[in-house]
């Protein structure tokens, strides 16, 4: 029953009578807010397409970008280094034996090209409807079907165990001073990106090679997941393969105290 407030008294009229609803206060202020709001974009757009501004790119794009450029210096960094390399060499006073001893300590370092026999493994997601392909084990969680850094670190260090002379993860030479890191599924390799499926590639023995990854733990639980939910794994003989030198910056970089 409505209140008798709703009802008008003796000589009112029907203006007064009438009462305001909040619902109506409410409707007109969506419609001024819209209106404002419209407004404001027309203005900022200027006859421009917002969506598409160079500010609003993903976070992901600008990453690609900034590792396709830092892949770039590098190129350039190492023909650099090739030519301050050439020129030394002309007439630096050096002997024979110290220039024996400097190519000896750059090979080890890494920053020259070195050819052998290779072993690449390949590493790659699982597909995403994967399921338990043996009785026992789980349905997998999302963590289960993509690679990790440890997986990566694992194949690395096996390789380093088995005697390999060099290392390449994707394109580029490992030295004692790289760091695999994954951020997601994604690898970040000095200041590089990648995405699967990962490759790296040792020279060495190829026997000795694959025994230290048949041998090694971390793996074998990795191989756990290759078998139950379908994780990419490929263990391939390359032949003879040259691999690149390091080309980026050598120089070491640290924290420092504020003064």
């Amino acid at each position: 029953m409505s209140n008798s407030a709703d009802f008008p008294g003796p000589g009112s009229s029907p203006a007064r009578r009438r009462r305001v609803r909040p619902v109506r206060i409410l409707t007109a202020g969506v419609f001024a807010l819209a209106g404002l709001i419209f407004f404001t974009s027309f203005d900022t757009a200027k006859g421009t397409n917002i969506r598409t501004d160079a500010s609003l790119l993903k976070l992901s794009d600008l990453i690609h970008e900034r590792s396709r450029k830092n892949g770039e210096l590098e190129e350039s960094n190492g023909a650099l280094r090739g030519d301050i390399e050439s020129l030394a060499e002309r007439d630096d006073g050096s002997t024979e034996e110290e220039d024996d001893k400097l190519a000896a300590l750059e090979e080890r370092a890494g920053t020259q090209k070195l050819k052998g026999e290779a072993v690449t493994v390949t590493l790659n997601d699982a597909p995403p409807d994967a399921t338990a392909k043996l009785p026992g084990y789980p349905e997998p969680q999302p963590d289960y079907l993509v690679i990790h850094q440890q997986d990566l670190q694992a194949v690395v260090n096996a390789m380093w165990q088995g005697g390999a002379e060099g290392i390449k993860v994707m394109d580029q030479r490992l030295i004692s001073t790289s760091a695999v890191r994954c951020v997601g599924n994604t690898l970040i390799l000095q200041g590089r990106v990648y995405s699967p499926p990962y490759k790296i590639t040792a020279v060495g023995d190829p026997k000795k090679l694959k025994k230290a990854l048949a041998a090694s733990p971390a793996i074998q639980n990795y191989m756990v997941y290759v078998n139950v939910y379908g994780l990419g794994w490929q263990v391939e003989d390359e032949g003879t393969v040259t691999l690149p030198g390091y080309a980026g910056t050598v120089d070491l970089h640290y924290a420092e105290p504020v003064e």
